[in-house]
């Protein structure tokens, strides 16, 4: 299963190809786990109604990535791992918990992150970016 993060859906909703294809290819194929800390971003960032349903309607879609207390897990995770002085943070440090604790993939483009997680763990879909 892979995890979008907030970055790639906002490329996925602007419609941005190649992200847009392989997104939507994902979806399609049940290949995508959702966790709230994104979706709560991404409402935070919608610009007007329609697009809070849009985020809600595949919130709702998704397969989701339970996590019961996420953020304790996650604080303790950027404690042990001094996430905060590699720029990291709480938010982020929750989807990379929740993406390793239950063996997933995350596509992001945060450099932050793809310079702290194991690789195994990192989606790479092999675009060709114009």
């Amino acid at each position: 299963m892979v995890v979008l993060d907030t970055s790639v859906w906002i490329e996925f909703f602007k419609g941005n190809e190649p992200y847009f294809q392989v997104v939507q290819n994902l979806i399609e194929a049940r290949s995508v786990s959702a966790i709230e800390p994104i979706f709560g971003e991404l409402l935070q960032g919608a610009m007007n109604k329609r697009e809070i349903a849009t985020i809600k309607k595949f919130w709702e879609y998704l397969t989701k990535l339970e996590e019961p207390g996420l953020f304790i897990k996650a604080g303790e995770l950027a404690y042990k791992e001094k996430l905060v002085s590699k720029g990291i943070k709480l938010i982020d440090a929750a989807i990379i918990f929740a993406t390793i604790n239950n063996n997933c993939m995350l596509w992001t483009l945060d450099k932050k992150i793809l310079g702290y997680l194991n690789q195994r763990y990192i989606y790479n879909p092999n675009l060709k970016i114009h």
